[in-house]
């Protein structure tokens, strides 16, 4: 059969290494495999499907350190995997029955229990007694924080193939964003990290939910699973007609040729490789200081960071040698200069010679303050008719004296007339349009502080390059909202101020666990303005799914949906929040939001700020196109994302509460977070056109170059570093 493309030339700088277990994993494999009956007569594989595919090959590449019985036990648990990918496919894709698919996937997670003194149920088929004996073998050497985690990843592993069988089902490919969100499940590199981590060394507690962490883990799995994409297309695609290929969805969104979507889809693998790299040489150390790791604990994020990479390298050389895969002429590709030999797939010099040269250094050779015009504003999708509070008046009133009395209207970063230019309350009345008169206060006021923290850090800090202070300020603020009733700081400027009266506010009546949530929703605000900073003084532009991604967090986020359900009653599970459904409504509520932001704002953070930080530029500079180009790209994304929002509140969330089987009056209460989403994407938008924060005149008319005192508690704790 012809390929559907040719394949792209591939960056990959470190070299692959075999272990020499590879003939030992291979054979106990395939003994493990026979014994829990994934062979003859299972309906799915005979004895030459397994060696075709060479799991046993693949763990020797992607583990290449571990001995020889670890990596049986690896490629134990990867022919499992496989095997439960082509079971489901057969069982439940095929017929397109997701009834029985959610039964079936239902009872695996009784089969991974934290403590293996709990009964687990007997085995019906050959993947539940697979995870059985799996679990089994591999948890008593592993700590509960690493148990609880690799459960989750296994879970979300095999719960979210209910997504690609409803899309299946509905005929319907998912955009770029919510592709790259959902691969990241469906495709197991979480799952595989964690195995990783089992097969180099555990990551600490302390550090395994970071920033830093977070981001090795999702750059390594956007890598692997857009490799596969890219491999795997023509099986999937054209063969067992998938939906869910990182090259049909880039084809779809793009309507380009199957070769151009391959060509972006490496293209972004090579982004993430590269923000992979600077993430594990800049993030990574910062945070063992930040935290006071021991020796003991870098050495074993270092290894694990190593572990990853090694995962890149062999996964890529076994892509190349595997008969599941389309590869035909990859093998020549790439190895300049007459390398041969083991690993040389990998190790391509050519590509890793113009990359430094060309792509990577892109991305740090942005010029500032260039002169871009007023921002273009297109004709947005907008379904949902905006409603005002009534009380929107009376909060513009008082909004003004609350910014007096915390003193963020005297430290040069905004005074009255940019305040009531920028119409807060107007965004708080378009938010939450039943507001009472003190809930809209509120609300306006923690828009105007969250504002103001945004304008003041860079500012501030950026323009002095003042990283230091900027930390001290983000760890004073997170000591303004304490959890159990501890004592407060005394306040040194506005922000603090500002902050300790929300705070005091909002909290009083929470529990002990609703204000650890709001705090770290504040934490998750303040400490993006860091990442940002970091950013503008490299003057690097951000890859593009890391800042989508920390877009949500620069953008506040997760404080407004937490603001936003805070008058949910008990009624609604955690899980229903955390739920891949939720998460999917709220994702693409926010980023169309957000966008909104982007557009409106180009001419403000390009031409006055000399901001980094917005979409169309990271959309310039990641695919070398012009403002208009770029434009037109983030408002598609958008569409998109409005069209999402859309299909998730009409079909999937009906499908969850009867998943989870939730009463009526639950279900109300989802309805109504739904509508609070609608008003948030619509009032955000009526915001955007009536405020006076990012037309050309008002632009032109506030331009400054004044960059105020820090304050004397700030200026003491940094001086040490800045001097």
């Amino acid at each position: 059969m012809t390929q559907p493309f040719r394949l792209p030339h591939f960056y990959m700088p470190y070299p692959a290494r075999l272990n020499p277990c590879v003939d030992e994993a291979r054979a106990h494999s395939t003994e493990w495999a026979r014994a829990m009956g994934m062979l003859e007569g299972s309906g799915v594989w005979e004895q030459s499907d397994l060696d075709a595919h060479d799991y046993g090959l693949l763990c020797a590449y992607t583990h290449p350190d571990c001995d020889g019985p670890a990596l049986c036990l690896v490629t134990d648990w990867y022919v499992w995997v496989f095997f439960f990918d082509d079971h489901f496919l057969e069982t439940f894709k095929r017929t397109q029955d997701r009834e029985g698919g959610k039964a079936y996937l239902d009872r695996l997670p009784l089969f991974m229990p934290p403590d293996l003194a709990t009964p687990v149920p007997e085995p019906e088929n050959p993947v539940e007694a697979g995870l059985a004996d799996l679990w089994a073998r591999t948890v008593p050497s592993m700590s509960l924080d690493w148990r609880r985690r690799f459960a989750v990843a296994t879970e979300h592993l095999l719960n979210e193939s209910l997504w690609e069988l409803s899309n299946i089902g509905e005929g319907r490919i998912a955009n770029p964003v919510e592709y790259i969100e959902m691969r990241r499940k469906v495709g197991g590199a979480p799952w595989s990290a964690g195995l990783v981590e089992f097969a180099t060394a555990e990551v600490p507690a302390s550090v395994a939910a970071s920033r830093p962490l977070r981001v090795l883990m999702e750059t390594f799995s956007d890598a692997v699973h857009l490799r596969n994409d890219l491999f795997s297309y023509q099986r999937e695609v054209e063969e067992e007609g998938e939906l869910s290929n990182g090259v049909l969805v880039l084809e779809t969104f793009f309507g380009c040729d199957t070769q151009r979507a391959a060509d972006t889809v490496n293209d972004i693998l090579t982004s993430r490789l590269h923000q992979f790299e600077h993430t594990a040489l800049t993030e990574v150390p910062a945070l063992a200081v930040d935290k006071g790791l021991t020796q003991d604990e870098v050495a074993a994020v270092a290894a694990y960071a190593r572990g990853l990479q090694d995962w890149q390298s062999g996964g890529h050389e076994w892509h190349m040698r595997s008969s599941r895969y389309m590869n035909e002429g990859a093998r020549s590709t790439g190895r300049p200069f007459g390398l041969s030999g083991v690993g040389t797939f990998a190790a391509d010099v050519r590509g890793l010679l113009a990359d430094a040269g060309a792509e990577r250094l892109r991305a740090y050779t942005h010029v500032p303050f260039q002169h871009v015009g007023p921002s273009l504003i297109p004709d947005f999708q907008m379904p949902y008719e905006v409603e005002l509070s009534p009380h929107l008046d009376g909060a513009r009133r008082r909004l003004t004296p609350w910014m007096h009395r915390t003193g963020m209207l005297q430290e040069g970063v905004w005074d009255e007339d940019k305040l009531v230019a920028y119409d807060l309350p107007l965004c708080a009345a378009g938010l939450d349009p039943d507001a009472t008169q003190e809930a809209l206060d509120l609300s306006s006021q923690w828009l105007a502080w969250g504002t103001y923290g945004d304008d003041y850090y860079p500012l501030v800090f950026g323009q002095r390059r003042d990283l230091a202070a900027a930390r001290v300020c983000t760890g004073r603020l997170s000591s303004c909202m304490p959890v159990d009733g501890g004592e407060l700081p005394v306040p040194v400027n506005g922000m603090e101020r500002g902050l300790i009266d929300l705070w005091t506010r909002t909290t009083a009546g929470m529990t002990a666990d609703q204000r650890r949530t709001l705090r770290a929703a504040v934490d998750t605000m303040t400490e993006s303005w860091l990442w940002e900073l970091a950013n503008q003084l490299l003057n690097r532009i951000p890859d593009p799914v890391d800042y989508l991604e920390m877009r949500r967090a620069t953008f506040g986020a997760d404080l407004t949906k937490n603001l936003c359900r805070m008058g949910h009653g008990p009624e609604v599970p955690a899980e229903v929040y955390r739920s891949g459904t939720v998460r999917s409504l709220e994702n693409a509520g926010i980023d169309y939001a957000m966008l909104i932001n982007d557009v409106f704002s180009y001419q403000k953070e390009i031409q006055y700020e000399g901001e980094i930080h917005n979409a169309l530029l990271v959309v310039q500079n990641f695919f070398g196109c012009d403002y208009p180009t770029a434009l037109r790209v983030v408002h598609d994304l958008m569409t998109q994302r409005m069209q999402q929002f859309q299909h998730v509140a009409a079909h999937e969330l009906p499908v969850l509460y009867d998943d989870f089987k939730l009463s009526e009056q639950a279900r109300k209460t989802m309805d109504g977070y739904v509508v609070d989403l609608q008003n948030y994407m619509s009032g955000i938008l009526k915001w955007h056109r009536d405020c006076r924060r990012y037309g050309a005149a008002d632009l032109a008319r506030r331009a400054h170059g004044f960059v105020p005192d820090l304050p004397p508690a700030l200026t003491r704790w940094a001086e040490p570093v800045a001097r």
